[in-house]
């Protein structure tokens, strides 16, 4: 038997093996293709997920699912905005479907037990709604065991000594971490050669009115597409936030499926 974590590189057997009973966790992650700067590539919001699901599925005994590539569309104080060139974004629609299809799917094996791993902060209600109308779905088809736990890897970092490790001159918010320190160190840790730091943007951090407009403004966006700089970037700190994310999500993992067994 294959002893990859990851479910595309199982065959049909195993993976019916491995599901069967639905104690065997399946985790999802869910991205985006959108520009991270000048020095980084687009696929940054599927690459960091799927690595933080791998190291807990090691960990715990779990399997992952191929992520989804696209997510919602960039918002402009979170993501620079959806008028970027590469980025390349789905409809809430899409996605709350596509969400939904994936769990009915997942049940249909036997799954029972889910965690969707957010790596596109755009994309977090649309995966509730998505679970919600699947789990009204299953519910009228006589299937109410199956459970989902939803979350983003970045809420795991909030030790205030982790923090000032990471930011020693002060924290502005993950509001403005899109394409910053947090996500430039972390892509050092997993994937240095797709970060070029001689093309970090060295500029202030993004400030935005109260409120939102629409059509958007682009000259209310960095020229670069970060909100905020990630001059102070390093693979040291890309290498702390994955060992707090990693240990944080096992543990949160195994309070909400008492009975992981990897089986």
């Amino acid at each position: 038997m294959s002893k990859s974590v990851f479910v595309g590189e199982l065959t049909w057997k195993e993976y019916a093996a491995r599901v069967a009973g639905g104690e065997c966790v399946m985790m999802l992650p869910v991205g985006a293709l959108e520009q991270h700067g000048y020095h980084m590539c687009m696929n940054v919001d599927v690459l960091l997920p799927t690595a933080v699901c791998q190291r807990v599925a090691e960990r715990i005994g779990a399997l992952v699912l191929p992520g989804l590539q696209y997510g919602y569309k960039s918002q402009q104080k979170s993501g620079g905005g959806n008028h970027f060139p590469g980025t390349t974004s789905l409809d809430g629609a899409t996605l709350t479907g596509t969400v939904q299809d994936i769990i009915r799917e997942l049940a249909r094996h036997g799954a029972r037990r889910l965690v969707m791993m957010n790596g596109h902060y755009e994309n977090s209600m649309f995966i509730v709604e998505g679970i919600d109308l699947a789990l009204r779905e299953l519910r009228y088809a006589g299937i109410t065991d199956f459970k989902v736990v939803v979350l983003s890897y970045w809420d795991f970092v909030r030790d205030p000594a982790v923090i000032e490790q990471l930011y020693p001159e002060g924290f502005l918010g993950w509001d403005i971490e899109h394409g910053g320190v947090f996500e430039t160190s972390l892509m050092l840790a997993l994937h240095p050669h797709l970060v070029d730091l001689d093309r970090v943007v060295d500029h202030p951090p993004a400030t935005f009115p109260p409120y939102d407009v629409f059509p958007v403004d682009p000259s209310r966006t960095p020229t670069a597409g970060t909100l905020s700089s990630a001059k102070t970037a390093s693979r040291a700190k890309g290498e702390l936030i994955l060992d707090v994310c990693v240990s944080g999500i096992a543990e949160a993992i195994g309070q909400e499926f008492p009975l992981t067994n990897g089986a």
